[in-house]
């Protein structure tokens, strides 16, 4: 058994998570705290309204953890 895709599961959804926590933590300083919370609860809105409130740098990593575990769960299905 290969333990390098369930590592690589594992640490994506880390950065996602991690990246995801600073993007509505940005949001929570910035405009009405009602959504940071409701971004908090419904991930796919943090990268919208990150975009919105000009948090650029935040967004594009949780873009970019959200790309990488993507692929590291088609990758998992696959068996590669």
């Amino acid at each position: 058994m290969d333990l390098a895709n369930p590592a690589r599961l594992c640490l994506s959804l880390g950065a996602l998570a991690a990246s995801h926590v600073a993007l509505v933590a940005g949001l929570l300083g910035r405009g009405p705290r009602a959504r940071a919370v409701l971004a908090l609860l419904v991930p796919p809105l943090a990268p919208i309204w990150g975009l919105r409130e000009k948090l650029g740098l935040y967004t594009g990593i949780w873009i970019g953890a959200f790309a990488l575990h993507v692929v590291c769960l088609i990758a998992a299905s696959i068996g590669r």
